[in-house]
Order: structure tokens, then C-alpha cells, then sequence
């Protein structure tokens, strides 16, 4: 498993903070921090770039936006602002399918980030599939890796 890494989207690292009555939501969360917890150990590797740090801090909560922008610097693999034209290019290839911007720069910046799954809640994106990453929900990676 220690060679295996993982791009979370924004509603990812903001899932825990939702409500919690709804059962999906409660498993989506448990399954997020378990990742979390993996990746803290150094058994998953994190990709993260310069999308998930701007899109962080247009959070209008202090400490959720502290509390992800601290656990970053967990990151193995960071995209940086050098790579603007080629998640920007991608992004755009990825938008004619009908994804949203933000989510289409996510996207773009895990895959140049080589991550092997891009984990996000977003029924909407989980639709969007392609061969060069895997588009999955946190629940179902949690099942796959322990399979």
C-alpha cells in the first residue's frame, strides 16, 4: 500500500465538517479520516497542489481551513504553480465532458500529480471517468485496499 497515492478534493477534506446524521455522509467521514490516518503513517502517499491550497483558502471557516492546510504538509507530491499551463490545458479537455472548472483543475492537477485515485464525495464527478486516474468515492478505496 505504501506506494500507492491518493489526490482528495475539496468536499473531501471538508466532509467530516458536514453533517453527520445522514449515514452516507457519516461513512463518507469515518472513510476520509481513516485515509487521513494512512496517510499521516506514510502507508498512502498525498498529492495535493496549488488548486487544493486556493480553493483551502476561500474557506470561510478559520479552523477547517488551518486544520486542512496544516495536514498538507503530510503531502509526498506537491503540484506547484509551475505546472498553471498544463493542468490549465488538461482542465480544459476535461470541461467539454461537462465537469466544473474547479473540479476539472482538480482532476488535472492529480493526474500530472501521477496520483493513482482521485478520491472526492461529488456524485456528479464520480460520474467522469478516464484512463488516467481513478475516480473514486472514499468508502469504495477504503474497500479496495482492504480487499
Amino acid at each position: 500500500m505504501n506506494n500507492i497515492s491518493v489526490y482528495l478534493d475539496n468536499c473531501c477534506y471538508n466532509r467530516p465538517y458536514d453533517d453527520q446524521t445522514q449515514l452516507r455522509i457519516s461513512l463518507e467521514s469515518q472513510s476520509k479520516m481513516y485515509i487521513q490516518r494512512l496517510i499521516i503513517e506514510k502507508r498512502l502517499k498525498l498529492v495535493y497542489s496549488f488548486i487544493s491550497e486556493y480553493e483551502n483558502s476561500k474557506n470561510p471557516y478559520e479552523i477547517r481551513r488551518t486544520s486542512i492546510n496544516d495536514f498538507f504538509k503530510n503531502a509526498a507530491v506537491f503540484v506547484d504553480g509551475s505546472h498553471l499551463q498544463k493542468v490549465t490545458e488538461l482542465a480544459r479537455e476535461i470541461m467539454k465532458t461537462g465537469i466544473k472548472q474547479m473540479d476539472a483543475y482538480h482532476v488535472s492537477s492529480a493526474i500530472i500529480g501521477k496520483a493513482d485515485y482521485f478520491l472526492t464525495t461529488d456524485k456528479r464527478l464520480l460520474k467522469y471517468q478516464t484512463d488516467n486516474i481513478k475516480i473514486i468515492n472514499p468508502v469504495d478505496f477504503i474497500s479496495i485496499m482492504e480487499a
